[in-house]
């Protein structure tokens, strides 16, 4: 039986695009790739976080692509892209890549959202051609570049190895999430969002998670485990602004505030509180807010 891969209604239900289309990465994986909006509207790109898909930005499609072209793929195993047997940072980087050539017209510049991985992604993109081409700004929102598993907070215990085994065995675990159920919308509520979210918030974000193959979360969860983007956040030249949760138990404040530190063109970290990981979901209007300030900045501004 097929399981519901994201809610209907809502908010959180991901519009229709205005179309829909297939890139191919370096190694021939095959990314699903929505456009929202206007085709000559300023441009958005959007690159999702582990165990997530298009339906994830939903609440940035909607609004944004009034006024925006809205671009969103699936990372590669997640969503509608098939799963593929290269799972490392060169993979993510090569897909946003393809996603950026087959998207974009030729020096279009816009501005690239990631989220968690989808942040991960950007950075391990950040000297690459094209991506210096296309990337006018960048905006990263509940990530890290390295220490992922050391310093996660999801398991409540004091620092140290202990922990650290702990924390990856959770995360990397096998198992099958199952249904959506009032327990599992709890414990995803928990280790995800902020403790205030509000039971719809819940309820989109467990649809989602719950829809990845666990055999892709296993894999990917391994590459977070080893982790290591420092030099990727140096290399990362486009003006950026960080967003973060200071509930977030994935990538605590701790790593938002080394990027921001880190960053070449840093436009400053902004600390949502009470927040958890997943702040586009938790805190659309401001997230929203952040890319039009971007776009109005660094996109409309260059193209005037």
């Amino acid at each position: 039986m097929s399981r519901l891969t994201h809610v209907t209604t809502g908010p959180y239900a991901p519009p229709v695009p205005v179309r829909e289309l297939t890139v191919v990465s370096a190694d021939g994986a095959r990314l699903h790739v929505e456009v929202h909006g206007p085709e000559d509207a300023p441009a958005v790109v959007l690159a999702h976080g582990w165990t997530c898909s298009t339906a994830f930005w939903a609440a940035q499609t909607r609004e944004l692509a009034v006024d925006h072209r809205v671009i969103a793929y699936d990372q590669r195993g997640h969503g509608r892209s098939p799963a593929s047997p290269a799972c490392t940072t060169r993979a993510l980087a090569d897909d946003l890549e393809a996603v950026l050539a087959g998207t974009l017209t030729p020096g279009e510049r816009a501005v690239i959202v990631g989220h968690s991985m989808g942040g991960m992604t950007v950075m391990a993109a950040s000297a690459r051609p094209r991506f210096r081409e296309h990337a006018a700004a960048v905006l990263l929102c509940s990530t890290g570049s390295s220490r992922l598993i050391a310093e996660a907070l999801v398991v409540p215990m004091r620092a140290g190895a202990v922990r650290t085994w702990l924390t990856t065995r959770v995360l990397a675990s096998r198992a099958p999430l199952g249904p959506v159920t009032p327990l599992a919308k709890r414990i995803l509520k928990y280790a995800t969002m902020g403790a205030g979210s509000a039971p719809h918030m819940v309820e989109a974000c467990a649809r989602i998670v719950h829809a990845c193959p666990r055999a892709v979360r296993h894999a990917w969860a391994r590459v977070l485990a080893q982790l290591d983007l420092d030099d990727g956040v140096r290399e990362l030249r486009a003006p950026t602004a960080v967003v973060t949760g200071t509930s977030d138990r994935l990538t605590p404040p701790v790593q938002a505030r080394a990027l921001a530190a880190a960053l070449p063109q840093s436009l400053g970290l902004t600390e949502l509180p009470g927040m958890g990981h997943m702040t586009p979901v938790e805190a659309p209007e401001l997230v929203n807010g952040k890319i039009r300030e971007l776009v109005s900045g660094y996109v409309i501004k260059e193209g005037s």
